[in-house]
């Protein structure tokens, strides 16, 4: 049975240069053939390989991981499609045209963080989340329709708000005063902080998962302790934070925060931008009311002087007949 599924392999190898010019498939074809049955061990592995692809069962493979979430096997997970349409209905109203784009990344990777496994929610995760929301919304022209999106965004990915918002102040405030160093000796685990606690937790836990907003919340605690918030200057911090003190990758993370620091840039140009176009808007409805106030001054001098003209005629023909 296995070395059928072999021979169909190859035909499926061999049918698919059947898309590639003649020459290169007259390569791959020999190479294939070559590589896949030039001897008996090859073959046996080969046959082992294509056993294990058509036996494998989801959640049954003899893992720690698969052990783990074995009991999370056949359940159902939303699309992000359908994580969108519930917070589209939530919100009731349209998105700023400039927001859209934003708005459907925002929520799109937050659902897709929230519905993994091997997601736990923590209380920096919770400070970077509302932190990317203060920065993307910062500018949001409808107030009330800005804390609309941020409410729906919750709801649809299964968080709640209040929860969100006051582990994010709880960090906050833990940080004020303290210095970079005296994180990180919180983030090796030491002490009884919050933030010791998140990283003993993750430490301990072989399938920790990072996340964006993981990583802004460290960006965000930088900026509390002082750190001058550029790429440039937060790189090493976050290398010495994820790597040296949390023993994670550090990687992705400083790639966040480089991707923070880009779209915070952008951001402020626009708010710059929207700024001078409020300013030239202003300055043209000034010069539209003064040039009303002016037109408004010179047709009461006008009617002044018609008045005055025609109450001296009035005198004139009054006293001619009195003459």
């Amino acid at each position: 049975m296995k070395i059928e599924s072999a021979t169909l392999f190859l035909a499926l190898a061999a049918s698919a240069t059947a898309f590639a010019p003649s020459g290169m498939s007259a390569v791959r074809s020999n190479s294939v053939s070559l590589n896949i049955l030039k001897d008996d061990v090859e073959k046996s592995e080969l046959d082992k390989a294509l056993g294990r692809e058509i036996d494998y069962k989801p959640g049954m493979a003899k893992t720690d991981f698969a052990n783990k979430y074995r009991d999370l096997v056949g359940q159902e997970v939303r699309t992000v499609g359908e994580a969108f349409e519930e917070f589209t209905a939530i919100l009731g109203t349209p998105v700023n045209a400039l927001y859209k784009s934003m708005v459907s990344d925002i929520v799109g990777t937050t659902h897709l963080i929230t519905v993994n496994a091997r997601f736990k929610r923590d209380a920096i995760w919770s400070l970077g989340m509302v932190s990317a929301l203060d920065l993307l919304f910062k500018n949001y022209p409808e107030v009330d329709i800005r804390e609309r999106i941020q409410t729906a965004l919750f709801q649809a990915t299964g968080l709640d708000e209040d929860t969100i918002r006051a582990e994010a102040a709880s960090i906050s405030s833990w940080a004020e005063g303290k210095t970079k160093d005296e994180i990180a000796t919180a983030l090796r685990g030491e002490g009884d902080s919050p933030v010791a606690k998140i990283a003993a937790a993750a430490k301990g836990d072989e399938f920790w998962m990072y996340s964006r907003f993981f990583g802004l919340g460290l960006v965000k605690m930088m900026e509390i302790v002082g750190v001058e918030q550029n790429a440039d200057e937060t790189y090493p911090v976050m290398e010495e934070w994820m790597g040296k003190a949390l023993n994670k990758p550090f990687f992705t993370a400083c790639s966040d925060s480089d991707l923070y620091f880009k779209i915070k840039g952008k951001l402020d140009m626009m708010e710059t931008m929207m700024k001078e176009i409020e300013i030239r808007e202003k300055k043209r409805m000034a010069e539209r009311l003064e040039a009303k106030a002016e037109a408004a001054l010179k047709k009461a001098e006008r009617d002044a002087e018609f008045a005055a003209v025609e109450a001296a005629d009035k005198e004139e023909k009054a006293e001619e007949v009195e003459a």
